[in-house]
């Protein structure tokens, strides 16, 4: 088993309170929901992703022999707890908004509802899961906007923070509105299209820059691009066009050329010219070299002849916005509404739902209300799991990318800006009431 399966994947808390809930009995219904406190600095929005991972993870939870063994050699737990974790699953339902959902702060992303012990348990993996792939959806949602038309890859395998982070990162990513990933593993586990080019080394392992050109053109003759910038640029893209009629005598198309360093918008220009000249107007140029959605908004705002672009390093670690303010907190117990007042963290309580309002095919104002109040816009949580199992099979990607982009589309033009602006976010007069009412009652 990956360790990333593991139950053992949590905070040593969550086991040490599930023990405490053992044995005082505590095992009455509960109610979870994860929300943002707050937007990032940067961010006017946020997209929901990962569910499908959390989906996966509360199916299958259960503890194996070997944890339950390595758990009682610690001396931590009871023997009788550690019995108790053999025969734990999740049995819970679950409502959440879905994959690639736009959503602000305050509003529940997801919402748990199951045994006490079992709702705590899987705090820890479902924040890790929805917080990472939610970032990351988030800013290739941002460079998505900034560039609407263009092809858009993700190249950031190699900088992010590990296996999965690579993997989730690229699922993410595609999500969001990218054509599709570098990361080879994700093409066949999910089946995000794939795309590459060639490295430097590549070049520099021949003696001549043409013939490196030529052998990898006849070695690859599936949508061949020739990377430009190992030596002068300019210089290439003359190696490229003269070499364009004699690979395409032998049927094979050169596709694109890349650009990774220098000035992107003036190199780009020059080899547009050379290669125009050459009548090879149909080659694309790829643009990459530590790219986010500014740097391509002011590639394009610039003019620069550019037709896609591979975005790696600041979208995968999200360099300027690199974790979520994410909560998991009680909102009910035993029937009863719970409420967390900690001094800047206070949260809202009650079972709640978020209800989105348009005028004209546009958001116009997002309210939260109790899940039992009527619903007068269009519900953001859906049920998606009842009694530990899925409702429904999971929508394919290609399905969520499209309902991403619609969602992109819906969005106030002050939105679409990649500077933060405000969104009109309601909280339900029953929700401050409830919430007033717990602050006279509760300790």
């Amino acid at each position: 088993m990956r360790s990333e399966q593991s139950v053992l994947l949590t905070d040593l808390y969550q086991l040490t309170m599930l023990q405490a809930y053992y044995l005082q009995g505590l095992n009455d219904v509960a109610v979870f929901e994860m929300f943002v406190r707050r937007l990032p600095a940067a961010r006017s929005f946020l997209m929901a992703a990962g569910l499908e991972q959390v989906l996966d993870y509360l199916e299958s939870l259960r503890f194996t022999s070997e944890e339950l063994q390595w758990l009682r050699e610690t001396g931590r737990f009871r023997p009788e707890f550690v019995d108790y974790l053999a025969e734990l699953r999740f049995t819970g339902d679950v409502a959440a908004m879905r994959e690639g959902t736009v959503f602000f702060a305050d509003e529940p992303l997801i919402r748990v509802v199951a045994p006490l012990p079992e709702a705590q348990l899987v705090e820890s993996r479902i924040i890790n899961l929805l917080q990472f792939q939610t970032m990351i959806a988030s800013k290739a949602a941002r460079c998505r906007l900034a560039a609407p038309s263009k092809s858009l890859v993700d190249f950031g395998m190699r900088r992010a923070h590990g296996a999965e982070a690579a993997m989730l990162a690229a699922r993410a990513t595609y999500l969001a509105g990218f054509n599709g990933t570098a990361t080879v593993l994700a093409g066949m586990r999910f089946g995000i299209p794939i795309f590459g080019t060639m490295a430097h080394s590549y070049v520099l392992a021949h003696d001549d820059e043409a013939e490196a050109f030529e052998r990898f053109a006849e070695c690859n003759p599936r949508e061949v691009v020739m990377l430009l910038d190992t030596y002068d640029v300019e210089s290439a893209a003359a190696k490229v066009a003269n070499m364009a009629p004699r690979l395409q005598s032998r049927g094979i198309s050169i596709h694109a050329v890349r650009l990774d360093s220098g000035d992107l918008a003036q190199l780009a220009r020059r080899v547009r010219r050379i290669l125009d000249e050459r009548g090879l107007t149909s080659v694309r140029i790829l643009a990459s070299g530590n790219l986010d959605e500014y740097g391509l908004r002011d590639l394009l705002a610039s003019g620069a002849p550019l037709d896609g672009f591979g975005v790696g390093t600041r979208l995968d670690v999200c360099d300027d916005a690199p974790y979520l303010e994410c909560a998991y907190k009680l909102q009910e117990y035993a029937g009863a509404a719970r409420r967390k007042r900690s001094e800047g963290k206070a949260n809202w309580p009650g079972r709640k739902q978020v209800s989105r309002h348009f005028s004209a095919g546009i958001m116009c104002r997002d309210e939260i209300t109790l899940d039992s109040e009527p619903c007068n816009g269009e519900p953001l949580l859906q049920p998606v799991m009842r009694h530990g199992r899925r409702l429904a099979p999971s929508p394919s990607l290609p399905e969520i990318q499209q309902r991403a982009i619609a969602g992109l589309a819906q969005l106030p033009a002050e939105l679409r800006q990649l500077e933060g602006a405000a969104y009109e976010v309601q909280v339900s007069p029953a929700i401050r009431k409830l919430a007033s009412q717990l602050d006279r009652t509760m300790p």
